[in-house]
């Protein structure tokens, strides 16, 4: 069999869509070529970002049969597994922490394939391995200080455990459509969802979803095809609207980038629009969706509303999974608002290489005591549900 041949390009838009979904599968949307060739080309991901590609890509006969999606750094924004800590202590001991890697989606906390390898080939598993020690290596080649492979499958793990690299572990608030019952039946309706909660907690959603009505506000579910141009320029204005509200907020994407998304992944689009008394939108939702799951990303607004967050991100997402036959929605990173909501934390897992044995040592050793730490907030959140 001919041997792998690895390189690197600086960008996905090098590669044709059918070659790079092939790998991606049935992957996390935002791994598909529409969601990342669309940052690369509405200016997301120029130098001002901080997020530099260079992909790395295997052929083998020319015919592409795996790749990592590797992104140099040169601070630690848009990332959601927290390492700035790292990089203090690393300056410290007089080491630079920058440029680093991080192999993810940009800005993006959602767990997702980070080794791509074509699943026709017979040594897939093998490809995988090496397509691993290929970014230590370009790591090493580069004089990186790290790389961070971030928000990784479950099953992954193994990949980086065989090389050495310490695993994080963090957690996110998932919804499932699973009624509690030993059989596993999915949802009939919002108020089967609701008849798991205890009393107190259903009658808190009941009265936020009432008072919200009572305004006269109303939501709406466009997906794919039916959004419009004007659809997209509101949920860039909306976008704004929330990262200028907070003081660590950065804005990355532009306006570009949501009137084009718009056709480069047409059939992955879901957003929720909130509209006031006299029908006009004010707010709304950004998510994807794909293989029965949504994905919440982005939420704004022209005003604030009581309630509507909420409804919009939450609850009408929700019930549109449960009409859908829909199996899993991740709203994104934080929020603990949503575990009272009916989300579950879920574990999450990053590994990370570091180049410096000085540091490595210290970053392996927080890790081992954060682990057993976030495993009790994990079985604490688990014990204290919402649910009966």
């Amino acid at each position: 069999m001919t041997e792998l041949t690895t390189t690197t390009i600086d960008g996905v838009s090098k590669l044709s869509a059918d070659d790079w979904d092939r790998l991606v599968g049935s992957a996390s949307p935002f791994l598909e070529h529409g969601f990342l060739h669309t940052l690369e080309a509405t200016g997301c991901l120029d130098p001002a970002s901080g997020w530099t590609p260079k992909i790395i890509v295997a052929h083998r006969d020319d015919h592409l049969v795996g790749a990592v999606p590797f992104y140099l750094k040169d601070h630690s924004q848009g990332e959601f597994v927290f390492d700035f800590g790292w990089a203090n202590a690393s300056h410290r001991i007089g080491r630079p922490y920058y440029p680093k890697a991080v192999v993810a989606v940009p800005f993006t906390p959602v767990v997702g394939c980070r080794i791509l390898v074509d699943d026709s080939e017979e040594n897939a598993d093998d490809i995988a391995q090496q397509l691993v020690d290929e970014a230590l290596d370009l790591a090493d080649e580069l004089e990186l200080s790290s790389v961070h492979f971030n928000f990784i499958r479950p099953d992954e793990r193994s990949l980086f455990e065989k090389r050495g690299l310490p695993i994080r572990l963090g957690f996110q608030y998932h919804w499932y459509n699973d009624d509690g019952t030993d059989e596993g039946n999915r949802y009939e309706d919002f108020d089967h969802f609701l008849s798991r909660f205890r009393s107190k907690k259903r009658s808190n959603i009941r009265r936020e979803r009432r008072k919200l009505g009572q305004t006269g506000v109303t939501t709406q579910v466009v997906t794919a095809e039916k959004l419009t141009d004007a659809d997209m320029h509101r949920m860039y204005r909306y976008y704004l609207d929330t990262v200028h509200k907070y003081f660590y907020g950065r804005q990355y994407l532009t306006e570009e980038f949501f009137l084009a998304i718009r056709h480069n992944l047409t059939d992955r689009l879901h957003t929720v629009f909130a509209h006031d008394e006299q029908d006009q939108p004010f707010a709304g939702a950004f998510n994807l969706m794909k293989n029965r799951r949504l994905y919440g990303r982005y939420w704004g607004c022209d005003r604030e509303v009581k309630y509507a967050h909420f409804e919009a991100c939450i609850y009408r997402p929700v019930e549109w999974c449960i009409q859908q036959g829909f199996d899993v929605f991740e709203p994104g990173a934080g929020g603990e608002h949503k575990f009272d909501r009916g989300f579950e934390p879920t574990p999450t897992y990053s590994a990370h290489y570091i180049r410096d044995v000085a540091l490595r040592r210290a970053v392996e050793d927080f890790i081992d005591r954060e682990r057993p730490l976030i495993r009790d907030e994990i079985a604490q959140l688990r014990d204290d549900s919402p649910f009966k």
